[in-house]
């Protein structure tokens, strides 16, 4: 078995935003970093901790949110592996919300320092950098139109395909089935629904013969009609084969 570098995923995924050199990878890949594994709902990061590391996903999921002064929360973004989860805190001094890791996630955290330091040197990483930032506020803007102007069956399927899209970018899944251990008062966290009303709505996809949802796991029956009901639009995401 070949040992693949941790921070292979990093190169592979910045690789697709910039022509990165041989010594940009290099550089890219003796980054210092430490490797830590969070448990099911850790915080990875809290809103208005001080900004020291990077976190980037190496295995699990994670999510970003919001919390109110009433105890609701808004799920403002997924993350899934390759992704860094809070990549803004490489120029923002405070973190201005939480970072919780979805089940087990395995992470290398990236002193910022060390990472503002490669940008600064190397033009193409930095390019990287930018526009991996630029992808999350993309993301950030579909999810305002999605909360605020879907019906809650076009909310939760726009989600769906949106998740489904970018983990097949990263080769997870198999024959439509894809690992999806979010439960429904997360699905509606993340669509401003109530728990009661995701329930019917995944319900109703369920018996349109669109989707099989488990405990831990998604299947996708019939996509073209998922993303239909979804006016699901992958030109938000960038994605580079």
């Amino acid at each position: 078995m070949i040992d693949v570098h941790p921070l292979d995923s990093l190169v592979q995924r910045w690789s697709k935003h910039a022509d990165l050199s041989r010594d940009d990878i290099q550089a890219l890949l003796s980054l210092p970093f430490t490797r830590k594994t969070f448990g099911k709902d850790a915080y990875i990061i809290r809103e208005g901790q001080n900004a020291v590391e990077c976190c980037l996903l190496l295995r699990g999921l994670a999510f970003r949110q919001k919390l109110l002064r009433d105890g609701s929360r808004q799920i403002i973004s997924f993350q899934i592996p390759t992704e860094f989860v809070d990549l803004q805190n490489g120029l923002l001094d405070v973190a201005d919300h939480s970072v919780q890791a979805l089940y087990r996630a395995d992470c290398a955290l990236i002193p910022r320092d060390a990472l503002i330091a490669v940008a600064d040197k190397r033009p193409a990483v930095r390019t990287a950098m930018w526009i991996d930032t630029l992808i999350d506020a993309s993301i950030f803007r579909e999810w305002v139109v999605n909360v605020g102007r879907r019906d809650s069956r076009a909310r939760i399927s726009h989600l769906l395909c949106e998740l489904i899209t970018r983990l097949q970018k990263i080769g997870a899944g198999h024959s439509g089935q894809y690992d999806f251990p979010m439960t429904q008062e997360q699905l509606a966290d993340a669509t401003g629904l109530t728990a009661v009303h995701t329930n019917r709505t995944l319900q109703s996809l369920r018996k349109d013969g669109l989707i099989e949802l488990t405990a831990k796991s998604l299947t996708v029956l019939d996509w073209e009609a998922l993303r239909e009901v979804g006016d699901f639009d992958e030109l938000y995401l960038h994605e580079k084969v």
